[in-house]
């Protein structure tokens, strides 16, 4: 009996393509974010036949963009967003339990200060109802801190406008690895989900009605045609783009913003814990330390340029590091400081008279008369409440149109890959255990907290590689990465290795540079490049590198 292929290796890409070609999908999902992945894993779970199509890479648009929160969304509440705040907060603990090594507890200081958008009464009221709201567990809930308790909790917040502060939970998360695990376990359940590969148009029936889509493969060239009942677009900043596609661009469409974030040494702005604060302009943003860096975010302006390439220019970087100087005058960021940065987009609906920051972050659903289903707007601590929406809409269309009924969405005890911890103790138990086995080989505690918080339980599959290499050095655990996001997690560019599978372009820019090299000559060993491919990925890598540390006028 033939050994049934691991669809999520890029060494099986040709027969994943062959099977979503001789299939015909209950439900082919466009777009591979976190959206796309979270209504993939729900589908699959339900029993559907499933497909997912995403242009370039997994999470590789707004799902790698983010703050890289999975937080409750403090500022709704003060728009009297009361059933988002409620929902988001009731989803951060869900996902939380799902993979407690990828969406960990992250303190929120917020520090309270005259003239600050929040004084110190509405920060205790608010920061109570947010509690309430979000279901925060008792050893978690806020506490109200004096000035001098503030400042024994964060010496950088000497100044003279400062009161107090409140300390709160978040939850922090990297939102690309969050992604990649949904589509994996989406695998998990049936659905066949394949990057790069993008819709170019529509197929309808004599009554016109949606019944596929014409795809180019992007990696090989060819042209593929892929049918399904249903089809929903999840395409983020491009659902706009298949609406008009498919004739049904009318009414309400997308207002695009733009994000940026930045990354500094952590030394240049050395945080004890992570904090959301005050900007001249009114704003708020976030400072979050990690490891050896401090990431700051974001910003929230109207974005009208090409959604393909989103970049940081240099006054979005200049309006970070001035709210930064604003708030710590001790600090004195420069744009020298900073070593890494990403630029994104939220896809939100347009709403008219409202700024970027005032537009509402809750998705909404479009249906076309042709049967396209769209999802726009939303948070990625939304997703999978987003997913069982757009479940809900096509067990709808299945019940009216087929007469079949949906079975009930079980994604809220669905552990992801990676997750099968009991609680966060087992999970610092597990990253003891591999600090222990990195030791002899020159490693430690960092390395163990970077795999655990990375992988979780499949850390062990990449030790297992790791201790198969001759020299078992930094550059081999890198090395063991490679392997097993080749055969496990469909990495097929340099891009996607040392961008969504690790992160290290954004937090570890130097490693970039410093092992390029080698992991594109191992690269190309394990899928089989041609010196034009190899020129190819050397090209996209560099400029990746250049336009994350580098900020045009």
């Amino acid at each position: 009996m033939a050994e049934t292929p691991n669809y999520c290796s890029s060494l099986h890409r040709n027969l994943l393509l062959q099977e979503m070609q001789s299939t015909t999908f209950d439900l082919l999902v466009i777009g591979g974010g976190i959206t796309g992945c979270g209504i993939a894993l729900d589908a699959a779970s339900r029993g559907l036949k499933v497909g997912l199509v995403e242009k370039n890479d997994f999470a590789s648009g707004t799902s790698s963009r983010s703050t890289k929160l999975i937080h409750g969304g403090l500022r709704y509440l003060k728009q009297f967003e009361i059933a988002l705040v409620r929902e988001v907060g009731s989803e951060r603990a869900i996902v939380h339990r799902l993979a407690p090594h990828l969406v960990v507890n992250e303190k929120m200081l917020l520090p309270i200060v005259e003239g600050g958008t929040f004084g110190k009464m509405l920060t205790s009221f608010g920061l109570m109802v947010y509690d309430v709201l979000a279901g925060v567990e008792k050893e978690d809930q806020r506490v109200m801190l004096s000035r001098a308790k503030t400042l024994q909790e964060e010496s950088l917040l000497e100044m003279d406008i400062l009161k107090g502060s409140g300390f709160y939970a978040e939850y922090r998360t990297d939102d690309a690895r969050l992604t990649v695990e949904v589509m994996k376990t989406a695998s998990e359940h049936g659905a066949i989900c394949a990057n790069y590969v993008e819709v170019t148009d529509f197929q309808y029936s004599e009554s016109n009605r949606i019944t596929g889509v014409n795809c180019q493969d992007r990696l090989g060239g060819e042209k593929l045609l892929l049918k399904a009942d249903y089809i929903v677009n999840a395409a983020g900043p491009w659902v706009d783009t298949l609406r008009e596609k498919d004739g049904s661009l009318v009414g309400k469409h997308l207002y695009l913003t733009k994000g940026v974030h930045l990354v500094v040494p952590h030394e240049k702005l050395p945080l004890k814990h992570a904090i959301y604060f005050d900007v001249p302009d009114g704003r708020m943003i976030f400072a979050i330390p990690r490891q050896k860096i401090t990431y700051i975010g974001t910003t929230d302006t109207e974005y009208k340029g090409d959604i393909n390439h989103v970049i940081t220019l240099r006054e979005d970087a200049q309006y970070l590091v001035d709210a930064v100087n604003n708030f710590f005058p001790t600090i004195q960021l420069s744009l020298e400081d900073i070593i890494s940065s990403w630029a994104g987009l939220r896809p939100l609906i347009h709403e008219m008279g409202k700024s970027a920051s005032e537009i509402s972050r809750k998705d909404e659903i479009f249906h076309s008369p042709q049967g396209l289903v769209s999802i726009a707007g939303g948070k990625l601590t939304g997703y999978r409440k987003m997913a069982e929406r757009v479940l809900e809409v096509v067990g709808k269309l299945m019940k009216k149109e087929k007469d079949k009924k949906l079975a009930n969405g079980r994604t809220k005890t669905i552990v992801l890959k990676g997750g099968e911890y009991k609680n966060e103790q087992e999970v610092k138990a597990h990253c003891a255990v591999v600090a222990q086995q990195l030791l002899p080989h020159g490693l430690g505690q960092p390395e163990a907290e970077y795999l655990i918080a990375n992988y979780g339980k499949q850390t062990d599959l990449i030790l297992e590689r790791f201790f198969q290499l001759e020299n078992t050095s930094y550059l081999d655990l890198i090395r063991a990465e490679l392997w097993f996001a080749v055969r496990h997690e469909m990495a097929h560019r340099a891009t996607d290795f040392f961008t969504r599978r690790t992160g290290r372009l954004y937090f570890e820019i130097e490693s970039v540079r410093e092992y390029s090299e080698a992991i594109l000559a191992e690269m190309a060993e394990l899928l089989n490049w041609d010196p034009k491919r190899m020129q190819k990925e050397e090209d996209a890598l560099r400029l990746a590198v250049y336009e994350a540390s580098h900020f045009p006028e």
